[in-house]
């Protein structure tokens, strides 16, 4: 690659890593990464109900996902400066051809050629064959198949929920009107007219 490039390239890095460092400060300033301020004020989270709980750990983690990207770019950037200083930028590392210059300026950190990271991108696992580790152990409790195959299928599952929720019928018993306690024949009209007007 020609010098003046190879210095344009240098400057997009840089201005890029500037950039992301700035983004990454702005997050901090304004809590969306390492925010357990909210989390550690709480002595005891007994009162608190679940699905605060839940919305707070859930922006906790959406901040370190975010944060966590920031960081992955960063560290391709200085990838990409450390491949500028030993003159092997712009080359791919699968192959050793040279990327495009387009592909470049839209992501001048790029380290694989647009075909290398189209054939890297197939050998990641199908989101429907990416299950637990577990299944491969325990062996799929459902087997939906045409073949014949003998397993377990909406049928069974179905009768097994029958015959628990007929056992169930013996062990509880219910009055004629099909409640089991008497707090469930309370209306939402009577519990409304015993309510201060």
């Amino acid at each position: 690659m020609e010098k003046n490039k190879i210095q344009y390239f240098k400057k997009k890095l840089i201005n890029e890593q500037s950039r992301v460092l700035d983004l990454i400060k702005l997050m901090r300033q304004n809590g969306v990464i390492d925010s357990n301020s909210e989390m550690a004020t709480e002595l005891s989270f007994y009162d608190n109900h679940p699905s605060d709980v839940a919305t707070e750990l859930f922006d906790k983690e959406k901040g370190l996902a975010l944060k966590g990207n920031e960081i992955s770019v960063l560290n391709k950037i200085e990838d990409a400066l450390k491949s500028i200083d030993d003159h092997t930028y712009g080359k791919c590392k699968s192959c050793g051809a040279d990327i495009d210059s387009e592909r470049l300026e839209f992501i001048p950190y790029a380290t694989n050629c647009v075909s290398c990271e189209k054939s890297s991108g197939n050998k990641k696992p199908a989101e429907q064959n990416n299950r637990c580790v577990e299944e491969d152990i325990l062996g799929s409790f459902f087997k939906y198949s045409n073949k014949g195959d003998i397993g377990v299928d909406e049928e069974d599952t179905y009768q097994d929920v029958e015959r628990f929720n007929n056992k169930l019928d013996d062990i509880i018993e219910f009055d004629e009107d099909g409640y089991v306690e008497p707090i469930e024949k309370i209306s939402n009209q009577q519990y409304k007219n015993q309510l201060p007007d």
